[in-house]
């Protein structure tokens, strides 16, 4: 279809195109995007930074991080938990104090109902030489002041709290904080993460000769330490955790697997020390990763 054809609102019927165009100026309804080659992260990039790693570590779960970034970041999130706890427990001193408040006014209102039941337990002397009339009278005075009072119950009750008087306006009461996990957690993946996890990385370079400048602004920068296959984000890699260097899962597969042994130190490996590395999107569907971005607007019901 042609631009003019696109733009043609002549037409009886109510095309795609018209139909994006429209709810992309109207505000409402989700919009997604698919994301471009600059929007992707490279497979040596850190992932709180975005930058090619000069220090590289990685995690239990495969994503890379520069280490100063990263011990930035777990020592910040030790010092808001700190805050975090601190401002916990002074909450909880604080609700202490009130509670020890409230029982000792329970205990005083349970000594004066108590007081004043004892007082009532003892009866007063009828006097036999008054009227009938006389009782009848106090029995309507009491009749009239319990009428009087179920009433003035009633209206205070029906009384709702004004805005305008300081003295009957409603009270905001404070949120109460949680208890906040002493866990530092990893912010890629959402599990706990120590310092102790991490595992340093070493890539092997395409041209050991190469300076660290001339290297990144090549696009093939690092291959693999086992075949020297070149590494990028279209090929799986894989980090080893005695040595640390990265190896594709082809050589994995093939070769490691077979013996367990590390090709570089020659440990012993287990499952747990051969450590897929996350690696981001290369512009193609079958990459495995999500390369369209959503936003969530309003969205007009009929």
């Amino acid at each position: 279809m042609t631009r003019h054809g696109k733009n043609c609102t002549a037409g009886a019927v109510y095309t795609y195109h018209e139909k994006k165009k429209d709810t992309a100026a109207s505000g409402y309804g989700t919009q997604s995007v698919r994301l471009g080659k600059d929007a992707i992260k490279d497979f040596d990039c850190c992932c709180l930074s975005l930058q090619p790693c000069r220090d590289p570590v990685v995690t239990k779960d495969g994503y890379l991080y520069e280490k100063e970034a990263i011990l930035q970041y777990i020592l910040h999130q030790k010092t808001e938990i700190a805050k975090k706890m601190k401002a916990y427990e002074k909450q909880k001193q604080a609700l202490k104090s009130e509670g020890q408040l409230e029982s000792k006014s329970e205990e005083r209102e349970r000594a004066e109902k108590f007081k004043q039941r004892e007082n009532n337990i003892v009866s007063k002397p009828i006097n036999p030489f008054t009227s009938e009339k006389s009782k009848d009278e106090g029995s309507q005075k009491g009749s009239s002041s319990s009428t009087s009072s179920d009433t003035g119950a009633s209206s205070s009750s029906s009384a709702l709290p004004s805005f305008w008087i300081p003295s009957l306006t409603p009270e905001a009461k404070p949120t109460l904080l949680k208890k906040p996990s002493k866990t530092v957690l990893c912010p890629m993946s959402g599990c706990p993460l120590k310092m102790s996890d991490l595992i340093s990385v070493r890539f092997t370079p395409l041209d050991s000769s190469l300076d660290r400048v001339a290297l990144l602004t090549r696009q093939d920068r690092y291959v693999c330490a086992v075949t020297k296959d070149t590494l990028g984000n279209s090929v799986p890699c894989a980090v080893l955790r005695p040595s640390g260097v990265v190896v594709t899962m082809e050589c994995v597969e093939k070769l490691i697997q077979k013996d367990m042994i590390d090709p570089v130190t020659g440990d012993k490996l287990k499952e747990k020390d051969i450590i897929p590395l996350q690696r981001g999107g290369t512009g193609f569907a079958g990459s495995g990763v999500d390369l369209k971005a959503k936003e969530a607007r309003p969205v007009m019901q009929a």
